[in-house]
């Protein structure tokens, strides 16, 4: 019985790991890929929030760094990151009958480059957009943090699953 499960375990550590692409993330990544880059994202949107930009790149290279193996390093990565922050903005969306809204909804738009200089199929330029609602009689800057902590981490999920994950 001892021996069935030994070789039981042994079988499923070289399935899992034999081809060198999966993890258990879920990531799906190239056996010869060994580095990654994440670029700094500026923002480029009309409204700025002045810490976006470092909270979304190191909230990217973060889940990188768990979700994976690679090693990180500043730039020429086997996959590589890059991009900007294209639009930050706050919009009523709920009108009430005394025409005043009654919810706001911000909204971060982050443009993605993507590179794997293994496959080349797997390059893309994608618009990664979410947002939050929240109440008008609350102030953005309030709510601002909370917000887009929540966008951020739902934008990195995304630009992760796009990239790395094949679903």
């Amino acid at each position: 019985m001892r021996k069935t499960c030994l070789y039981i375990v042994c079988l499923l550590a070289v399935i899992c790991n034999g081809c060198g692409i999966y993890s258990f993330s879920g990531a799906s990544i190239p056996a010869e890929a060994k580095t990654v880059s994440v670029q700094y994202f500026p923002n480029q949107a009309q409204l700025i929030n002045p810490t976006l930009s470092n909270d979304f790149t190191t909230a990217l290279r973060d889940a990188v760094m768990n979700q994976t193996s690679l090693d990180m390093v500043e730039a020429g990565g086997d996959l590589a990151f890059e991009g900007e922050i294209v639009d930050y903005k706050t919009t009523p969306i709920a009108i009430t009958a005394g025409q005043t809204a009654a919810l706001n909804r911000l909204t971060i738009t982050v443009n993605v480059r993507f590179f794997n200089t293994f496959d080349d199929t797997k390059n893309f330029e994608t618009k990664f957009s979410h947002y939050e609602d929240y109440p008008s009689d609350q102030d953005l800057n309030s709510v601002q943090e909370s917000l887009t902590g929540t966008i951020i981490e739902a934008l990195v999920e995304d630009v992760f699953n796009k990239a790395l994950v094949n679903w």
